[in-house]
């Protein structure tokens, strides 16, 4: 079974303006939250661990992780509001976002809600900001430190600098999982903006020197390349018509996890 830890939150899209406001639609979301779904859609026993807040859109995630057969009992529940992540796309279906989430029940884990694992858990999953914003992220690195050595890690750092502007504290995050993390999956994007100028096979070199077992780098239309401390493999990217590239890194690391 994998358990996937972090954030879950609706996305709120902009259909359309009224002659009174705009027409929103919010639909369930978060990096962490697409992995487990992706995992439990390809098949995979998954639970989930993350901040649910008791209101009725914490009530909506829980419903659709349920749905999706996503073990829920993990989850603490919180007496906070739920995360908003507005969603804008650009022409070629790229996506930016704002966040309204301080104080909101993803962020309010705490190491006292560390759940006990079985020995059937074999895998955990992090990433996303739930890893820099606190209290969750000292939660996460608590979790990572005590079962690291027990079951495999796996990280995506999916940077959101509109959560956490400091681009330092997501370095050392990273500099920190890449010496307990089997499995780093990064995008390039969020390679090139963390390490600006720094060859992909370089920095891959450097977290297998510290530690990591496997490195794979998403490209978008360009592809893949995944490397360890032998072998360099590119994949090409299919051709696809693009709607929008929202949750296309969380579906690629669930299948890559599977």
């Amino acid at each position: 079974m994998f358990l996937v830890c972090g954030e879950a939150l609706m996305d709120v899209f902009a259909e359309q303006e009224t002659s009174s406001g705009v027409v929103l639609d919010a639909r369930v979301g978060g990096s962490p939250f697409n992995v487990a779904i992706g995992l439990a859609r390809l098949g995979q026993p998954v639970a989930f661990f993350g901040g649910l807040s008791k209101g009725f859109l914490g009530e909506r995630l829980c419903k659709a992780l349920t749905a999706e057969h996503v073990d829920v009992g993990f989850c603490p529940r919180v007496d906070a509001p739920t995360t908003l992540g507005l969603v804008g796309l650009a022409a070629d279906g790229s996506a930016s976002y704002a966040f309204y989430g301080t104080g909101c029940a993803d962020r309010m884990v705490t190491a006292d809600d560390l759940p006990d694992l079985g020995d059937d858990i074999r895998a955990l999953h992090f990433g996303s900001y739930a890893t820099v914003v606190e209290p969750v992220a000292t939660a996460q690195r608590l979790l990572v430190e005590r079962e690291r050595g027990r079951r495999l890690i796996a990280y995506d750092p999916n940077l959101r600098l509109n959560v956490e502007p400091n681009l330092q504290c997501w370095k050392e995050m990273t500099t920190w999982m890449v010496g307990r993390a089997h499995i780093i999956k990064v995008s390039s994007e969020d390679l090139h903006l963390a390490f600006p100028g720094m060859p992909i096979q370089e920095v891959a070199a450097r977290w297998l020197q510290s530690g990591c077992r496997l490195v794979v780098v998403t490209k978008g239309g360009s592809g893949v390349s995944a490397f360890n401390r032998s072998v360099e493999i590119d994949v090409e990217a299919r051709p696809v018509d693009v709607v929008d590239t929202v949750g296309a890194g969380d579906t690629f690391q669930a299948a890559l996890l599977t």
